[in-house]
C-alpha cells in the first residue's frame, strides 16, 4: 500500500483547526496534517523556503486553503500556486465560510480543484471534512510534482 500523503490545512482560526482536526481524527482518516497560519508561510512550506528550507516530507496529497489567513490573503496564495510551473497541479480546495460570488468566480478562474463552504452544522462539517479526506488524500492520484523535495 503507497504511503499516505500529507496535508497542507492553511487556516488562521484555531476553533476551525481544531474542529478539522477532530472531524478527520473521528472519520478514521489518518493522514499527517501540516498546519500553516499565514499565506506567507503556505508559499514558503511549498517552495521549500525560509524555516521550511529543509523540510523533506514531499508535496501534499491536497492544500486545503482558507481565503483569509494573515499577510497574504488565500485567492493571492492560490494564484502564486497555479501559476508556479514546480506547483500548478497541486490540487487546491478553497474550504471557507466567505459565501461571496466574487471569491467562487476567483477561485475557479485562478485554478482551484474545489470551492467548499463551511458548514455551520457540526455534523454537516464532520461530513464534509471525511468526503474531502477520503476523496483528496486517499481515492485520488496526486500528480508528481517536481518540487523541491527529491523523489
Amino acid at each position: 500500500m503507497p504511503e499516505l500523503k500529507h496535508i497542507l490545512l492553511v487556516q488562521d482560526d484555531p476553533g476551525d483547526i481544531e474542529l478539522i482536526m477532530s472531524c478527520l481524527a473521528e472519520n478514521n482518516l489518518v493522514n499527517r496534517i501540516v498546519t500553516v497560519w499565514e499565506g506567507q508561510e503556505a508559499l514558503d512550506y511549498l517552495k521549500c523556503h525560509g524555516k521550511f528550507a529543509d523540510r523533506t516530507d514531499g508535496d501534499p496529497a491536497v492544500v486545503l486553503l482558507d481565503l483569509k489567513p494573515p499577510q497574504i490573503d488565500g485567492l493571492e496564495v492560490l494564484k502564486q500556486i497555479k501559476t508556479d510551473i514546480k506547483l500548478k497541479c497541486l490540487p487546491v480546495i478553497v474550504f471557507t465560510s466567505a459565501h461571496e460570488n466574487r471569491d467562487i468566480e476567483e477561485s475557479y478562474k485562478l485554478g482551484a480543484s474545489s470551492y467548499i463552504l463551511k458548514p455551520i452544522d457540526l455534523h454537516q462539517f464532520s461530513d464534509v471534512i471525511k468526503i474531502i479526506g477520503d476523496y483528496w488524500a486517499i481515492v485520488t492520484e496526486p500528480p508528481r510534482l517536481d518540487g523541491c523535495i527529491a523523489k
